[in-house]
C-alpha cells in the first residue's frame, strides 16, 4: 500500500499510518489488499459511531457460544461469585476449547458477570520475602474464629483451623461461647484425624498460626500447644503474612454459607457448615494448588508418602 498514492494528495503513505487513520488493524488492510483503495477502505473501516469488534485473531469460540457456556458454569456451580479465573478452568474441566485467557474476563465484565470487589487503597510498601505457606501438610495449621446469629441462641462463635499447604479444614467447632475451650477444639480435631491419636508431644514439628485474641492467649490454650509438642505461632500487627489463610477462608465461609441461612439454632448451623465444610474440602478449587481441591492437594501428598 506504500508503494500507491493517495487519490486525494497524490502522495504515498505507509501502511501503518492509514490503519491508524482509518481504525482498523493491520491485518485487516493485508486481508483486503487485493481489493481497490476505494473497496477496501470502505469495507475495512466501519461507520461514525457503528461499535467496533473485538481486533487482532478470532478466537477458537464464538463469543456467542463463550458467553453461553459461562452462563451455564455459573448457574452449575457449587458456590456463588467466582471470577473469570474459575470460570475458566471450569469450562477446561468440560474440554471446552478455552486459553489462558480468551476473552473470558471480557465477556464477562461486558455482561456484569464479574463477582463485586472491595478495593481498598493502603499505604506502605507491600513487598515482603515472608511466607507462612508451607512445602508439605501438618508443619503450620492457622487458627481464627467468626460470630453468626442463630434465633434461640443469640450470637454464637464458629472456630476452625486450616493446613497452611493443602488448605483444607482440619478441624471446626460451633459453639454458643467462643471461649478457650471452643478455641481448643478444632486443634483437637485435627490432632486424632491427622496424627492418629492425642498424646503428649504427638504433634512435634506442627506451628499454630493465631492472632491476639484472649481466647488464644489465654494459659489454658498455650498450654496445651506445649503439651502437644506445637509451636505457637502468633501473628504480628504489620506483618505482611500475618493469618491470612484462615482470614480467607472464613471470608469464603461468610459469603458462601453463614450470610446465605438464617439459622435457628446451633444444631441447624452446626448441620449447614458440616455440609459447607465437606463441599470447601471436596470442590473449592485453588489457583496455587493448580485448580485443584484441597482434598485432591491431600491425596497427592498421601500418595507419595506411600
Amino acid at each position: 500500500m506504500s508503494r500507491e498514492s493517495s487519490l486525494s494528495t497524490g502522495k504515498a503513505y505507509p501502511l501503518g499510518l492509514v490503519c491508524e487513520v482509518w481504525r482498523f488493524p493491520k491485518a485487516t488492510g493485508y486481508r483486503h489488499r487485493s481489493l481497490s483503495e476505494t473497496e477496501g477502505a470502505a469495507a475495512a473501516c466501519p461507520e461514525e459511531g457503528e461499535p467496533q469488534g473485538k481486533r487482532g485473531p478470532q478466537p477458537v469460540v464464538a463469543d456467542e457460544e463463550l458467553l453461553e457456556a459461562i452462563r451455564e458454569v455459573l448457574a452449575a456451580a457449587t458456590f456463588h461469585g467466582e471470577g473469570y479465573r474459575k470460570v475458566t478452568v471450569r469450562m477446561r474441566f468440560k474440554a471446552l476449547r478455552v486459553g489462558k485467557n480468551p476473552g473470558v474476563l471480557r465477556l464477562m465484565r461486558r455482561n456484569g458477570l464479574l463477582a463485586p470487589v472491595k478495593r481498598v487503597n493502603e499505604p506502605g510498601d507491600k513487598a515482603h520475602g515472608g511466607t507462612i505457606l508451607t512445602d508439605e501438610p501438618e508443619r503450620m495449621w492457622g487458627t481464627d474464629a467468626t460470630s453468626l446469629w442463630t434465633g434461640e441462641k443469640g450470637w454464637c462463635w464458629w472456630s476452625g483451623a486450616i493446613d497452611h499447604c493443602v488448605q483444607d479444614i482440619v478441624g471446626w467447632h460451633v459453639a454458643k461461647i467462643g471461649d478457650r475451650f471452643a478455641a481448643l477444639e478444632p486443634i483437637r480435631q485435627g490432632i486424632r484425624g491427622h496424627f492418629g491419636r492425642f498424646e503428649g508431644n504427638v504433634a512435634r514439628g506442627l506451628a499454630v498460626r493465631r492472632d491476639w485474641g484472649s481466647q488464644y492467649t489465654s494459659a489454658a490454650f498455650e498450654g496445651e500447644l506445649r503439651y502437644l509438642g506445637i509451636e505457637d505461632s502468633p501473628s504480628f500487627v504489620g506483618e505482611p503474612e500475618c493469618n491470612g489463610l484462615i482470614e480467607r477462608f472464613i471470608r469464603a465461609l461468610k459469603e458462601q454459607c453463614l450470610y446465605l441461612h438464617r439459622f435457628r439454632n446451633l444444631e441447624k448451623a452446626r448441620r449447614i457448615s458440616r455440609e459447607f465444610i465437606a463441599d470447601y474440602n471436596d470442590k473449592w478449587i485453588i489457583g496455587r494448588l493448580g485448580y485443584g481441591t484441597p482434598r485432591e492437594a491431600r491425596g497427592t501428598f498421601v500418595k507419595q508418602v506411600a
